[in-house]
């Protein structure tokens, strides 16, 4: 008979942090620094700094454009037997049609001076990321998703 070993148990956890162009690092850093004792593999370790960085640049960019009025993001972390869930907020401007975007896939077979600026983030991350949702409430923006990393071996 073979015991499989079971991942560390992480504490649920939360990190605040104020846009400006190095809020996405500053939580990026948090986030894969409180994620340490889960041994994530390489690419797990790739999906979480894609997905959160992508969420977080977009919040930076669209929520808060103005960057003499930043705004706290706040991101919540638990970890369960089906991934690691997410909990993103922050006080900035609503999703354009208060939803997320769809993202959908962009044609890439062209000069790469052709290539749109925009438009890959929400498909990497609806794409990568599992039960997202998007809710506005009281002036506050809340996305969850969780992402299929840290999952007990099999």
């Amino acid at each position: 008979m073979r015991l499989s070993a079971a991942r560390p148990a992480l504490c649920p956890f939360e990190i605040t942090v104020h846009s400006g162009p190095q809020a996405a690092r500053e939580a990026l850093t948090l986030l894969l620094d409180a994620l340490s004792c889960l041994s994530l593999g390489a690419e797990e370790v790739c999906v979480v700094r894609l997905v959160v960085a992508e969420m977080l640049n977009n919040i930076v960019e669209h929520a808060y454009p103005d960057p003499h009025h930043p705004g706290p993001i706040h991101i919540a972390c638990h970890h369960a037997p089906d991934g690691l869930h997410l909990a993103v907020s922050d006080e900035g401007l609503p999703m354009p049609d208060l939803q997320v975007p769809l993202g959908l896939p962009q044609e890439i077979d062209r000069p790469v001076c052709d290539l749109p600026e925009g438009g890959f983030g929400w498909f990497l991350i609806r794409d990568l990321a599992k039960d997202l949702t998007y809710r506005r409430l009281a002036q506050e923006n809340r996305i969850a998703l969780r992402l299929p990393v840290g999952l007990p071996p099999r």
